[in-house]
């Protein structure tokens, strides 16, 4: 896989200006060109949770399809909406259609609970079967014993979120968990990370964000945090660093030796 994805960076870079960093192991490299990484002072690391931390199994086609449903049989068109879509591009849709047909506030919230009650019904029933990945506990204690605070931005609901958290004993080891119950828009609307590093009271220069979807990678992006890609859940490789990755590491544990060369810069190691 690392020569593959060598390969794939390499082309994505000689056609964008783009800097992207596989970080692999022990070993750091840059695969767009040799220049160095700036030294940083990475003070917090925000986790995604589904697909970065635990195996992302939620049946997504089934969720969106019954959401849909749903949607239409309280009066939206089913024109207007398409299963391939998020839910939340759904529920964003039905906002504007409702408004747009005088329905009330009420209405509108009394639609969006419905339809995140039906996604958090399936929600539950992957974080009782999903699994925390290789590794993920030995980061969450290595970062912390780098003194990092660490916070959890997720698009699943809190019940769901510490239901997870609570099965693998991992609670503990954030300072902030942001689920989509604490924001009015999810990412990669930059309200949610904007959430999570208010919770953290850091920067985002001085924040990693660490996803496996391009969800993550856009919001990162656009908030000017360090972005660090990981191949686990729904997003390819190619994905994650089109949408704005500026690391990549392809096992969560390379996640601490990384953020240790962040902020040794490269002339002390």
């Amino acid at each position: 896989m690392q020569a593959l994805l060598i390969k794939m960076l390499s082309r994505l870079g000689s056609h964008s200006n783009q800097k992207v960093y596989l970080f692999h192991g022990a070993n750091r490299r840059s695969k767009i060109d040799e220049a160095d990484m700036k030294r940083m002072t990475v003070k917090a690391v925000v986790f995604d949770l589904d697909g970065t931390l635990t195996g992302f199994n939620i049946d997504q086609k089934t969720v969106r399809a019954e959401v849909r449903s749903f949607l239409v049989s309280i009066g939206v068109p089913a024109s207007v909406l398409s299963s391939n879509e998020s839910v939340f591009e759904m529920l964003k849709k039905t906002e504007i259609y409702m408004k747009n047909n005088a329905k009330t506030m009420k209405a509108m919230n009394e639609a969006r609970e419905r339809a995140l009650a039906i996604a958090e019904k399936f929600e539950m029933e992957a974080a009782k079967t999903t699994d925390l990945f290789p590794g993920a506990e030995e980061t969450l204690k290595s970062l912390r014993e780098m003194a990092l605070k660490l916070g959890l931005c997720t698009i699943n609901s809190e019940k769901s979120t510490n239901y997870v958290l609570k099965r693998f004993k991992i609670a503990d080891y954030f300072d902030a968990v942001i689920s989509r119950n604490k924001v009015k828009y999810v990412k990669p609307n930059t309200e949610h990370l904007e959430a999570v590093l208010k919770a953290l009271g850091v920067g985002p220069e001085e924040t990693v964000v660490v996803g496996d979807s391009t969800v993550d990678m856009r919001c990162a992006s656009e908030m000017k945090a360090i972005a660090v890609g990981i191949p686990t859940g729904v997003s390819s490789p190619k994905e994650l660093i089109s949408s704005g990755a500026n690391y990549f590491v392809t096992s969560i544990s390379d996640l601490p030796r990384l953020i240790e060369c962040m902020n040794k810069g490269p002339q002390n190691e």
